[in-house]
């Protein structure tokens, strides 16, 4: 058959056939190009590349609109359009009064219309105060501002940063006005100005009928999820409509390791399971097909809706609709031109998206679907790879290779079980999307009845739930890699080198070669510095920040005591991979403040752990609350520890000094606790050690440590771990009673405390005692070097 990819003269009016259809994909290109430097470079360059794109056309017109001239013909006709458009909104950004009053720092009333639920920001958390959002984040569409007596009427994005307790309850459409101080936005795309709340703001009308039924619908979901455990719970929520308010932080950090994040946002995918889904039910009642596409339609906006229809949200259904479309048309020449049509399309509805890694991320996603998946199902099956699994196998495999470098670029880091964690998760996201769709439809009518729907979907959930700790878990699963542009086109390149050798097979061994030269150079030197850990480390003090994450190795390999886990999980499950350590024969946690049990999920998880120790101190309850509930889904034991009981391990010796007596009565209470009570509760442990004695002093402060000289312990040590990031809360007779050669303090970089105290920092030095600090020299080991104990730090070129 004859067709235009044979004749240059066809015309541009002709029938669709490929080459046509492929023309279209340099259209959406261009128009993104012309987009993405017109946020980074301004309205300036955007004008310069419309100038070109004008040509374009007019050099596509005098060629008689044929062949390859139609193709600049639509490229240049795109390329004006964006340029007008993104040069005149961001001459008009540049421009704005509200943005030169940012310039200057102004204080300005604002009244605005929220155009997205506000989004909180999770802070870790610290001493007796639990991670939580105080603040939200808060986009909004501007409509009127004053700013030092003068008065305007003009639009633009703005976005606040407000306090939580006072924003946290408002939704899309409802207009406020609030008063706080301006800044400069900060980031390349079209927001005028950041606006610094502090106060409540001034709400000028209740929300729409349409956005509270959404808010019904998305807050019943949310209750009748309670009914799971409070993972699976945070997560239904997030993956059907996109509501992350409950989903435990942990549960969000194992996805993003296991490069399963897309689950908990609304996607293109949510969009296709739903509506198809919706449109198999109406075919099996015996809908015609034209009924069947109205109501998925219908379904469709109600979806947008309830999940806030955000630019995030748009692209979603508008990529999940070309997904759908292709999957139910079994077309594959026709799925490009719809790609590149929706790229042109949400791109002038709203050119911000071009700037938005989600769109680049959902854009590649939705175009392996499409296009690449099938061609790799086809060569699987070929092979006799039944088709189920080949489908399975060749869709998360696809959509993996194409996204992998623009993911690398942002995060700095390569997923290497992304691809096997999608594929377990593949058959759970389908049934857990629309029976927790279902439920959401029916929670405001029955409550009862949603709750049911959950308990169904409860498996589903549960089964994502597990394949994201596990595949978190996972050793060395996620290859550290070079960020921002280099880094993307480096990974491109690989990835496009190795699809080459897979096609030619002359070249398979010459790319397998040079792949595997590059892991053996690469991902020791990524994975762990040279050295390290030190050779005959026998305690390391881990660098997680503001907090506390300290290890003593058994003379077992991989085994090694834990005591206390830092504010976060990742940074002590990190400290602990760079170790080697797979089994935790104790987790000693001094005492319950956040800083130190914070990251206690992060060390337990994917190891063994024999115990968690905890001290007499049972307060805040929170915390207690919180390691209880840890301990038992990692199925470690608490255990109680007390003043002058023995532990011992191969190589390796604890006493405990303190605190005396015994455990004190758990409290339900979130009362105030005071915080230097909770600290004096700490845990004291002497260690042995081939390398010398240690001296782990928790946070203690004056009264425990004077405690600790009148009881007649021995306190001397060879290393002190100084009490409290070296607060000043340290007296000079406990340092001069422990007289170490060696003190570490583990404490965060620009800390607000003061950490370390300048005056601890003199009296120790002013005894010839060693000092090294987390904040500078990162990791710190204590080691047994041929002259006897030796400190080094994880970057001292002196390191054995």
């Amino acid at each position: 058959m004859t067709t235009a990819a044979a004749r240059d003269d066809a015309p541009c009016d002709g029938a669709v056939t490929a080459l046509p259809d492929l023309r279209l994909a340099p259209a959406a290109l261009t128009g993104w190009l012309v987009v993405l430097v017109g946020l980074h470079l301004g309205w300036a360059a955007a004008a310069v590349l419309g100038v070109v794109s004008l040509l374009a056309v007019l050099a596509g017109v005098r060629a008689g609109c044929r062949g390859w001239s139609a193709g600049l013909l639509a490229a240049g006709g795109v390329g004006v359009a964006l340029a007008l458009l993104i040069g005149t909104q961001a001459w008009q950004v540049e421009h704005h009064p509200v943005h030169r009053a940012a310039d200057r720092g102004s204080a300005a009333t604002l009244t605005m219309e929220l155009t997205d639920d506000p989004h909180p920001i999770d802070t870790p958390g610290y001493a007796g105060r639990p991670g939580d959002a105080r603040q939200v984040v808060v986009r909004t569409q501007l409509h009127a501002a004053e700013i030092a007596g003068r008065s305007w009427r003009s639009g633009g994005r703005v976005v606040l940063l407000a306090p939580s307790q006072e924003w946290a309850g408002l939704l899309p459409g409802q207009p406020v006005r609030a008063r706080g101080l301006l800044a400069p936005p900060g980031r390349s795309d079209l927001t005028v100005a950041l606006l610094r709340v502090s106060g409540a703001p001034e709400v000028l009308s209740a929300p729409t009928v349409v956005q509270r039924a959404a808010a019904r619908v998305r807050s019943g979901l949310r209750e009748a999820s309670t009914v799971l455990e409070p993972r699976p719970a945070g997560l239904l929520p997030a993956l059907v409509v996109g509501d992350t308010a409950a989903l435990p932080s942990a549960v969000e950090e194992e996805f993003q390791e296991a490069g399963l994040t897309h689950l908990t946002a609304v996607s293109g995918m949510n969009v296709a399971i739903i509506c198809g889904a919706v449109l198999g039910a109406a075919r099996l009642a015996g809908a015609g097909p034209r009924s069947a596409a109205v109501l998925a339609g219908v379904v469709l906006v109600g979806y947008v809706v309830v999940c806030r229809p955000s630019p995030s949200v748009l692209r979603a259904a508008v990529m999940g609709g070309v997904t759908l479309l292709a999957l139910v048309l079994g077309r594959r020449r026709s799925a490009l031109p719809a790609l590149s049509a929706a790229v042109i399309g949400l791109l002038l509805v709203d050119p911000e998206l071009g700037g938005d890694p989600g769109f680049a991320l959902s854009v590649l996603a939705t175009g392996a679907l499409v296009l690449i998946a099938p061609s790799w199902a086809d060569a699987l099956r070929r092979r006799r790879v039944p088709i189920g699994v080949a489908e399975a196998l060749a869709v998360p495999a696809a959509a993996h290779v194409v996204t992998a470098p623009v993911i690398a670029g942002l995060s700095g880091e390569v997923s290497l079980v992304a691809v096997v964690a999608n594929l377990l998760a593949a058959p759970a996201v389908a049934p857990a999307t629309v029976l927790g769709g279902l439920a959401a439809l029916v929670a405001p009518l029955h409550h009862g009845t949603a709750v049911v729907i959950v308990h169904l979907a409860g498996p589903s959930v549960g089964w994502l739930v597990a394949v994201g700790r596990h595949a978190a878990a996972v050793p060395d699963g996620v290859l550290e890699w070079p960020d921002g542009v280099r880094g993307g086109l480096l990974l491109a390149a690989v990835a496009a080198a190795v699809l080459i050798a897979l096609r030619a097979p002359r070249l398979r061994v010459l790319v397998a070669a040079m792949v595997l030269g590059a892991l053996l150079v690469l991902v020791p030197t990524r994975y762990a510095t040279p050295g390290w850990p030190a050779t005959g480390w026998a305690f390391v003090a881990c660098d997680v920040g503001q907090g506390d994450a300290l290890v003593l190795a058994t003379a077992q390999p991989g085994r090694a005591v834990l005591v206390d886990a830092g504010a976060e999980p990742g940074p002590v499950s990190a400290c602990l991979d760079r170790l080697g350590v797979r089994q935790l024969a104790l987790v000693v946690l001094s005492h319950l403040h956040a800083d130190h049990v914070g990251g206690l999920a992060g060390a337990l998880r994917g190891r063994e752990v024999a115990a968690v120790a905890l001290g007499s101190g049972r307060s805040p309850y929170w915390a207690f609350a919180d390691v209880r509930r840890v301990a038992a889904e990692a199925g470690a034991p608490l255990v109680a520890l007390s003043s002058g009981q023995r532990l011992s391990w191969p190589g390796l010796a604890i006493d405990v000094l303190g605190p005396p007596g015994p455990p004190d009565p758990i409290i339900d209470s979130t009362a105030e606790v005071d915080g230097s009570e909770v600290n004096n509760d700490s845990v004291v442990l002497r260690a042995v050690t081939p390398a010398g004695s240690v001296l782990l002093t928790g946070d203690v402060e004056l009264e425990a440590q004077a405690d600790l000289l009148s009881s007649g312990a021995d306190l001397r040590a060879d290393v002190l771990k100084v009490p409290h990031h070296g607060s000043r809360y340290t007296a000079e007779e406990f340092l001069r009673a422990v007289r170490p050669r060696v003190a570490l303090v583990s404490v965060g970089a620009d800390n607000t405390y003061g950490h370390p105290s300048p005056e601890v920092l003199d009296a120790l030095r002013g005894t010839g005692t060693r000092v090294l600090r987390t904040d500078i020299g990162g990791d710190l080991a204590v080691t047994r070097g041929l002259g006897g104990l030796a400190a080094v730090t994880r970057g001292d070129p002196r390191r054995p």
